[in-house]
């Protein structure tokens, strides 16, 4: 098969099967220095190389002719605007917004911190940054002061670019407080704040350092990009996780560039002029990549979406999105989905939509239920295409190939991530490090070198780039995920390693287990963890989200699932306590908090995660689940 063919090509040769992929990059200055190793004993790519990331996204579509284009789309249901900007018209203001920047001092190599909701100027700003060669570190819209301080710190702004609020569903969120006393709080100092006002909740600019962004813009002119090195950082992108010492993923421009354009070729399928909606946020390594410079670079329409997969006013508020913009296809997380399941079960909204524009459904984020790949399938018609990824990555490690190179569509498989994409070097190993068996579970690795587009380093701490993913395995990059490639060469990710759970010495995956829940048709989303036993060392615990309209008790559902989880994977997994709750506890990107479901339930300190979508959740379940704390102490 073509794809296979192009895997061995990448894995035997990777210099020269990436120097001819970076020849999808409009180079300044083409690259003859390919792969090579720094004094961190890492690999860069393309060293040699010169070009502008924020070029690459507009201004040279508008050199070869499509400066019409609609580059992006503005669609906000919570506050009803919609907008479309042109390449041209983003082009330009993103030339005078880096002139903004240039006017406070802002050079290549400065860090700018983005804090900002879903709104063009979020996109306008991070673009502007790349312009002139500074770096952004974007932080989530409406982050706690305390973790924004946090990241202040590591990160060391030069400026802080801001909005004056957030609006969610039933509410609008300031922002300029939560800045004030993250600076006030933080040992670094920016030298500025510049705040985008938004009539929902206009900011006091009462510091000295305070900017109005629109009375910049007004006297501003628009510069031209400043070339880079290939190795030069793009961006710092602080993972998701609890406090503490921030991780700091950075991002160079050149081999990210390669990535991006040969991701949304090759595994995407976008062309010029196609529209790609990933319907993420920026402050997440899918918003960076495909609402921002993938989609952006391969020429196509980008749409940021200021709203919710539900009550934005219902469930079938994407749907809406993808008729009324004619997308080609969407990228979403599997909650998003599984939320619109819950809401609309048998899929009635979906009646209301023209989708024949839509070509592909990809998810990613969290592993694809095969539940939720089913309701998918089943409801759309429509090739449903789970694909694995991670913040390091900043691009898919395994998806299921367009085609066989012939033409012929390749199948998918419930549950499965699909085949590892060509450049990355999947192998499942056990604790030793050796290969195991096909269809056998261990711990997902790939063989260095990673392609073009991964972290380049953690900034400020490069020790921690080996510790925390090099050293388990010499020579490998450790993904901390388990799973097993089966004898078609499906890759199946169960769930991160410290989700397998030993079960009076049977070790159990979570995932699994999960997988057996799911899949009752009354099951919205479910979650399995372990928690401490005296007798048995670990014991599952289960966690059920119902859907919308499901007249069965509490008691009968709970003896089925209890019953299924026996009859599929034996008497051994124990799950003898099952609850239904109204909700589970996830970060913004839609990942269930396990590691907190476990330390509310063993009666550990609770470190809330400051990407947690809603912290009222955890107040709701905390009473629930520490009173199981008696029963296994």
């Amino acid at each position: 098969m073509h794809y296979l063919k192009q895997q061995e090509q990448a894995t035997k040769s990777p210099a020269d099967y990436w120097q001819e992929q970076a020849e999808l990059v409009a180079w300044y200055k083409a690259p003859q220095t390919i792969l090579s190793t720094n004094q961190d004993s890492w690999h860069d790519w393309f060293k040699d190389g010169e070009l502008n990331s924020c070029y690459l996204a507009l201004d040279y579509h508008v050199e070869q002719g499509r400066g019409s284009q609609t580059a992006l789309i503005y669609d906000s249901p919570v506050t009803g605007q919609k907008q479309k900007f042109s390449y041209q018209e983003l082009t330009s203001l993103v030339a005078k917004f880096a002139d903004v920047l240039r006017a406070q001092q802002v050079e290549k190599g400065d860090r700018v911190l983005i804090y900002m909701p879903m709104i063009p100027q979020a996109a306008i700003a991070m673009l502007a940054c790349a312009r002139l060669g500074a770096i952004h570190s974007v932080v989530f819209g409406g982050f706690a002061a305390n973790e924004l301080a946090v990241r202040i710190n590591d990160a060391e702004p030069k400026v802080i670019v801001s909005a004056s609020c957030g609006i969610e569903i039933s509410k609008v969120i300031p922002y300029k407080p939560l800045i004030d006393e993250a600076i006030a709080t933080a040992a670094h100092k920016p030298s500025r704040c510049i705040i985008y006002q938004r009539p929902e909740a206009i900011a006091q600019l009462t510091e000295p350092t305070d900017i109005d962004w629109q009375t910049q813009m007004d006297v501003a002119v628009e510069i031209p990009p400043v070339p880079v090195k290939s190795t030069d950082p793009l961006y710092i992108l602080y993972t998701s996780g609890t406090t503490g010492k921030p991780k700091g993923v950075v991002r160079d421009n050149g081999g990210h560039a390669t990535a991006m354009l040969y991701s949304m070729k090759n595994i995407y399928g976008m062309k010029q002029g196609d529209t790609f909606w990933a319907a993420s946020d920026v402050g997440w390594v899918v918003g960076h990549s495909y609402i921002i410079y993938g989609t952006l670079m391969a020429g196509c329409t980008t749409i940021v979406y200021e709203g919710k997969p539900i009550k934005t006013p219902d469930a079938g508020a994407f749907w809406r999105v993808c008729s009324e913009y004619k997308v080609n296809a969407l990228f979403t997380a599997p909650t998003a989905f599984r939320a619109i399941g819950k809401e609309d079960p048998e899929g009635d909204f979906l009646k209301d939509y023209d989708l024949s524009a839509l070509k592909r459904l990809y998810l990613a984020g969290e592993r694809l239920d095969p539940a939720t790949y089913h309701w998918l399938k089943e409801k759309t018609n429509l090739p449903i295409i789970d694909h694995w990824w991670q913040t390091e990555t900043g691009w898919a490690i395994a998806s299921t190939p367009l085609n066989d190179g012939d033409g012929n569509i390749v199948k998918t498989k419930a549950g499965s991530a699909g085949f590892p994409v060509p450049g990355f070097n999947v192998q499942i190993l056990d604790s030793q490090g050796k290969q195991v068996a096909a269809g056998k579970q261990g711990n997902v690795a790939i063989k260095l070198p990673l392609p073009p587009g991964c972290l380049a380093t953690i900034y400020r701490d490069p020790q921690r780039l080996k510790s925390g993913y090099l050293s388990t395995y010499p020579g490998y990059y450790m993904t901390g995920d388990g799973g097993f490639i089966d004898d078609e060469g499906y890759l199946f990710i169960m769930g991160r390693t410290d989700d397998v759970i030993n079960v009076a010495g049977h070790r159990l995956s979570t995932g699994e287990m999960e997988e057996v829940l799911s899949a009752h048709p009354a099951v919205a989303e479910c979650a399995v963890v372990g928690i401490n036993d005296e007798l048995k060392g670990q014991v599952p615990l289960g966690l059920v989200v119902i859907k919308n309209g499901i007249t069965a008790t509490d008691e009968a559902l709970t003896a089925e699932l209890k019953q299924s989880i026996r009859n599929d994977i034996g008497a051994i997994a124990s799950l003898k306590n099952l609850y239904i709750i109204e909700r589970l506890p996830k970060t913004r990107s839609g990942k269930i908090l396990r590691k907190t479901l476990r330390q509310m339930i063993d009666g550990d300190q609770v470190e809330i995660p400051s990407t947690i979508e809603d912290s009222q959740v955890i107040t709701e379940l905390t009473e629930k689940l520490v009173n199981l704390n008696s029963v296994y102490k």
